[in-house]
């Protein structure tokens, strides 16, 4: 898949020093990956959730939330968000 934009994860890194290595973890995965569907992007990412037309990943054991806009026909994963998961929880990642 293409991920669209990985500038994204190393600023939130950066920021949040625990979450560099499951972040990479999760782009080398999602980057050599061709899902074709979410049910195809759930058997390697079994904690991803379809919410409204967004994806959200659990990052590094439930401590921090990618959330995504994917186009499965063309390959493409737009990264909308990453939070904490206190800042997932308040919800404006959905304005």
């Amino acid at each position: 898949m293409h991920i669209i934009t990985r500038k994204r994860i190393l600023e939130f890194s950066q920021s949040h020093p625990g979450a560099e290595r499951p972040l990479d973890r999760w782009y080398r995965i999602a980057k050599r990956t061709n899902f074709e569907s979410f049910p195809d992007l759930r058997r390697t990412f079994r904690s991803a959730d379809q919410v409204g037309k967004l994806t959200v990943f659990n990052i590094g054991g439930n401590r921090f939330r990618l959330v995504a806009y994917i186009v499965y026909a063309k390959k493409r994963i737009y990264i909308r968000d990453i939070l904490t998961h206190t800042d997932y929880n308040r919800g404006k990642w959905k304005e």
